[in-house]
């Protein structure tokens, strides 16, 4: 069976990740699923949103998935609890992990409050003598799908958030739509390392498909969402700067209720 990846995430955060999948593996097919229509990841609880993923994974597999990253740290808070999945599932949060380097002293982790409550990065990231500070910085998602980058009120919400983390040796963007900002966390915070854990995700991803970083141009990219495929499109344009073509986005249906078989 051909690859084909699954891309999902509640938004377009995930586009992230396809943008650097395009740059190291363009011949890699692509199914990207936005959840919009759901009620939002980092909202739900726990069990729910395991049942949600699991018909989102499922769904995805009976259009031709053959494994699904969640391009969702919200998402990826529960990746272990999908064993059952009928595919392989990774999350994105082991990529922002292994992406910094263990000889930094501190470590500034900002993201939705559904990843900063579960506390994998600070747990993950611990070092003897390394100091880990995990901020909730929930509402930059927000001016981002509006785009309001660069406006007086994300300014605001940027400085004040980042305030506490002036002195960190690296910042852990674990929030996918926070890299489509990097200029303005850069220029808040100069001396830190940026780490975006989609450009970890994509190399890991070309070295299972090796073959996928020869295409001349990138494979199919089939665009699905439970929202409003304007609102998907506006929203990418605006946190992108890329254009999804008129006809380019299909409305999922729900996801089906997956059931495991009894073998």
């Amino acid at each position: 069976m051909n690859a084909c990846l699954g891309i999902v995430d509640w938004g377009i955060g995930g586009i992230g990740l396809l943008n650097a999948l395009d740059r190291v593996a363009p011949g890699l097919p692509v199914l990207y699923w936005s959840d919009a229509g759901a009620t939002p990841y980092g909202l739900m609880s726990a069990d729910e949103l395991t049942e949600r993923l699991t018909r989102v994974v499922a769904e995805l597999a009976e259009r031709g998935a053959t494994e699904v990253v969640l391009a969702c740290n919200a998402a990826s808070t529960v990746v272990d609890r999908l064993g059952g999945a009928a595919i392989p599932v990774e999350g994105i949060i082991r990529h922002g992990l292994a992406s910094v380097p263990d000889d930094l002293g501190s470590i500034g982790v900002i993201g939705g409050q559904r990843t900063i409550d579960a506390g994998l990065y600070q747990s993950g990231l611990a070092r003897p003598g390394r100091v880990v500070l995990s901020l909730v910085a929930q509402p930059l998602s927000a001016h981002i799908e509006a785009g309001r980058t660069g406006s007086p009120e994300f300014l605001a919400d940027l400085a004040r958030i980042v305030a506490p983390l002036r002195r960190v040796d690296a910042l852990v963007l674990a929030c996918t739509h926070y890299p489509a900002a990097s200029p303005w966390f850069a220029a808040a915070l100069p001396d830190a390392m940026l780490i975006d854990p989609a450009e970890r995700a994509a190399t890991a991803i070309v070295e299972r498909h090796p073959h996928t970083r020869f295409a001349l141009r990138p494979a199919g990219r089939v665009f699905l969402t439970t929202g409003d495929p304007e609102a998907m499109r506006l929203g990418t344009a605006r946190a992108w700067g890329v254009t999804l073509g008129a006809t380019g986005i299909s409305t999922g249906a729900e996801p089906r209720p997956y059931r495991r078989s009894a073998a």
